[in-house]
């Protein structure tokens, strides 16, 4: 794709980078068969090409976007779709990342939308608050019902319709909170290794029993497990929200506690139970490329993040306790197989812990899901959510098993098979207790 950017313009790290995207482009239009949003609405500016051309006018021109530009780019999914299917390896991305900040910057929303967007971006990457949230929520659900219905041929959803999608998503109670930062729990027998666990934001209050199931099989396999204090969010929630500034003021953050606790007592990895936050956090080497101070220590860092199934797959794991003949379809996270390239360890370490694990239909398509997504766009979201859970019970499955929270929730909420994260059916199979679902 030809560009035209000034001199002074690519003089701009960011702008730099995103002339090298659009050029690798070569308008084939493969992106356009696994966009789930073109797949939907057969919209080519609802398609990765389609957003690429609008993004490339924005900048190019540097005015502030147009009405036009946000609704489009706004029902991007980040699902990365588009770049495991690009022959010309387009970091899509990294583009719609940037288009993300620029609209961020100088598009102003109507009062209401930036009123949701900032409550989300704060109360989200704050466990404690988002706890709060989630019982009031709780109280606020038998009223969602009288909420009026969508306008009929809307295309943008109102501030009524979030907040009815945004109740439909609360659960009925929490769980008690899992254990805090600066816990440490010791390998059983001899220790094989050390790793920090990833504590999350949302998944840490509304599913603990994931990253339990984690420390379970961990130390049952000789490796000692940190929760490193001072953790906090990975950013990822408020990147997606165009937020950078406080994003990345979380990853360095991160990087400062992470890589203190590697200094002082060793860390062979950092694992991540959500594929969202671990797509991110991989991600933290370039997002501070330019950082006089992070940039080496986020290279580092970002090499030391593991999904917890990348990181299972290269240890020699115990035989399993019993054989099962579970039927478990497994749902690849758009974060997981798009964004990190994660496709196969999953299934292949649940085959050998006896499940009998089915492919699902149309498994590149996004469940909806998304981070925000799913309050944000609620039309979109829960036909993609219907769809997935369609081609699902196809397989008819006894469960369902993921590796992000965010699809176990979203697709939880159109079925009555449960979902659980991969680490609990393996955690399980090696001889702890069978996945609960609170």
């Amino acid at each position: 794709m030809k560009t035209e950017f000034s001199l002074a313009q690519l003089a701009d790290p960011d702008i730099a980078e995103a002339d090298k995207i659009l050029r690798a482009c070569v308008h084939c239009g493969f992106c356009t068969a696994t966009c789930p949003t073109y797949v939907l609405l057969g919209d080519e500016l609802d398609s990765p090409r389609g957003r690429i051309y609008l993004i490339k006018e924005m900048l190019e021109k540097d005015k502030p976007p147009t009405r036009d530009v946000v609704k489009h780019i706004d029902r991007c999914l980040s699902c990365l779709a588009c770049m495991t299917t690009c022959p010309s390896g387009v970091n899509y991305m990294h583009l719609v990342d940037q288009a993300r900040v620029r609209i961020e910057n100088d598009y102003a929303r109507p009062l209401a939308e930036r009123a949701l967007r900032t409550m989300l971006a704060w109360v989200l990457p704050r466990p404690r608050l988002f706890r709060l949230s989630m019982i009031l929520a709780r109280f606020g659900r038998p009223l969602a019902a009288l909420l009026p219905a969508p306008k009929a041929g809307s295309d943008s959803p109102d501030l009524l319709w979030r907040i009815k999608a945004m109740l439909a998503l609360a659960p009925g109670r929490l769980p008690a909170p899992g254990p805090s930062g600066g816990s440490v729990f010791p390998a059983l027998g001899t220790r094989r290794g050390r790793v920090a666990l990833l504590q999350g934001c949302a998944q840490q209050v509304l599913a603990p029993r994931i990253n339990q199931a984690a420390i379970n099989f961990l130390t049952r396999h000789g490796i000692e497990v940190v929760l490193v204090k001072d953790e906090q969010c990975c950013g990822a929630l408020t990147h997606h929200l165009g937020r950078d500034g406080d994003a990345l003021a979380r990853a360095r953050a991160n990087i400062a506690v992470w890589t203190a606790e590697a200094g002082r007592n060793g860390l062979d990895a950092i694992l991540v139970t959500t594929s969202g936050c671990g797509t991110v956090i991989k991600d933290y080497g370039f997002m501070l490329r330019e950082d006089r101070d992070f940039a080496g220590p986020a290279a580092k860092i970002s090499a030391l993040a593991k999904d917890i199934t990348e990181y299972v797959a290269g240890i020699d794991l115990e035989p399993p306790r019993q054989r099962s003949d579970l039927v478990i379809a497994y749902h690849s996270a758009c974060s997981l197989q798009h964004g990190q390239k994660i496709t196969q360890a999953p299934k292949e370490l649940l085959s050998k812990s006896g499940f009998v694990v089915k492919d699902v239909p149309e498994s590149h398509l996004c469940c909806g899901s998304a981070g925000t997504y799913n309050i944000l766009q609620p039309d979109i979201a829960g036909r993609l959510r219907d769809r997935k859970v369609a081609n699902i019970a196809t397989v008819r499955p006894d469960m369902i098993a993921a590796g992000n929270i965010g699809c176990m929730v979203q697709i939880a909420g159109g079925t009555s098979v449960p979902v659980v994260h991969t680490i609990e059916l393996l955690d399980w199979a090696t001889g702890g207790p069978r996945p609960g679902l609170n």
